[in-house]
């Protein structure tokens, strides 16, 4: 089978802790011919996990509130969102995200379900989102007071009920893509509304 894509140069132009690689590359149009060398850059983060989880013995969602300084300029900074991370190397999507869990909620999972795999956004980055639904561990009994995570994150658990957290979305203040994505999954799926309750 003939590959629809040359790479004729590539090189990486920016390494810290993500990198960017610079490609000329040529591919096959969708009438057949082939494109003239086009320029493209790629951000490479790496494939990331989040979760959806929810308590069972509260009924609860469970997300966290942390800094995103990319946010902070067109706002809002601080984001409510599901928990999310980064894949270590040599790492399986699940390994990830059960680590993940436990430094950012103190939490452990009890069950884990695929929701979906997704590009954050194909146009620019390679990273892949591993997304999942989990049920918790012992879902009661803990402080939220204290600040979770990993060196210097500063993250903070937030319980709420899933018609609050799709009030939140109807209000537009959901920004975080993964949160979207599988919240609506949620309502596709397990949905059990508590505002007639």
């Amino acid at each position: 089978m003939n590959d629809p894509v040359k790479v004729l140069e590539k090189k990486c132009v920016f390494d810290d802790i993500f990198k960017v690689d610079e490609a000329i590359v040529e591919y096959r149009k969708h009438d057949g011919s082939w494109s003239k060398p086009v320029r493209r850059l790629s951000f490479e983060r790496g494939d990331s996990v989040a979760v959806l989880l929810a308590n069972p013995e509260t009924g609860r969602l469970v997300l966290v509130n942390q800094f995103r300084y990319p946010t902070y300029e067109k706002g809002p900074g601080w984001l409510n969102e599901i928990v999310a991370g980064v894949v270590d190397e040599n790492e399986t999507p699940e390994t990830a995200i059960r680590r993940e869990v436990r430094e950012e909620t103190g939490y452990e999972l009890a069950r884990l379900e695929p929701i979906a795999t997704f590009y954050a956004s194909p146009g620019g980055s390679s990273e892949r989102i591993f997304l999942y639904y989990g049920e918790l561990v012992g879902g009661t009994g803990r402080s939220r007071e204290s600040s979770l995570g990993v060196g210097d994150e500063d993250i903070r658990v937030v319980e709420v009920t899933p018609d609050e957290l799709w009030n939140w979305f109807l209000s537009n203040d959901l920004p975080d893509a993964s949160t979207v994505v599988a919240l609506l999954w949620y309502r596709l799926t397990r949905w059990k509304s508590t505002e007639s309750a």
